[in-house]
């Protein structure tokens, strides 16, 4: 990905093999992501539109935890690490959306790029003893265990849908658009 736009996001290679695109293209959503949230101080990360409760610092707390769900507890099997370690989920189902008020812009980026980055080295890490068809060590619902297509399928869906939340709270804020 030696291409990078005007707004600092990769371009995926139009060529590259099947697990490349994929990672390629969560990497355009990631920093489509962090692009429509950047620059913004914690008053405009606390800001919500209409009727949602719905934050650009709630957002990053909450897309830093899917990242840890997903492949560090989902993928790989391991235990959650802190913060998320000693929240009580079933009593604050929405923790990661709600406590990202009581933290600073700089403590919310450093939460989700330390999140991103460990996400980055297990997926390169299991690409290099497998493919895209391997298992997750958990289980979900169901019994089942997703591929490591599915999960990184689903991770690009998770940032597309939130980059569009992004767009509207961005525009409310400052009146940022883009794509």
């Amino acid at each position: 990905m030696s291409v990078i736009d005007d707004h600092g996001r990769p371009q995926p290679t139009p060529h590259g093999d099947e697990p490349t695109t994929l990672v390629q293209f969560l990497e355009f959503q990631r920093a489509t992501f962090e692009w429509k949230c950047s620059g913004l101080d914690a008053a405009a990360l606390r800001e919500t539109i209409a009727a949602s409760t719905m934050t650009l610092g709630g957002m990053i707390k909450h897309l830093a935890l899917v990242e840890e769900y997903w492949f560090n507890e989902g993928l790989l099997g391991h235990k959650p690490v802190a913060p998320w370690d000693s929240v009580d989920w079933k009593a604050d189902p929405d923790w990661d959306w709600h406590s990202a008020a009581n933290d600073t812009p700089d403590e919310l980026w450093a939460l989700w790029r330390e999140n991103v980055e460990r996400s980055r080295t297990q997926v390169s890490e299991a690409l290099t003893y497998g493919d895209l068809r391997q298992l997750a060590e958990r289980t979900e619902y169901d019994g089942r265990a997703p591929s490591l297509r599915w999960i990184l399928c689903h991770m690009i869906e998770e940032y597309a849908r939130h980059n569009g939340h992004a767009d509207l709270l961005r525009e409310s804020i400052d009146g940022q658009t883009g794509e």
